[in-house]
């Protein structure tokens, strides 16, 4: 496992995990995040803020964020 920060452009993963208090589960979980969801890195630059495919749309998650977010990588 590890953060979906680390993901790179173009690769997908399971979610696992969300870490973290009652409230960032939350606003996580409002925005799609739950276990067993695939997403896929649209865009990671390694600073900044990440794009994430999540279904048919799109979300842009802070990388404070996306540490809170454990992922499986898939190929």
């Amino acid at each position: 496992m590890m953060p979906l920060s680390f993901l790179k452009t173009g690769q997908n993963g399971v979610v696992k995990n969300i870490v973290g208090g009652n409230g960032v589960w939350q606003k996580l979980s409002r925005m799609g995040f739950a276990r067993g969801v695939t997403v896929r890195m649209v865009k990671n630059d390694g600073f900044g803020p990440l794009i994430i495919a999540l279904g048919e749309g799109r979300l842009v998650l802070g990388q404070g964020m996306a540490q809170k977010v454990m992922i499986e990588e898939v190929s």
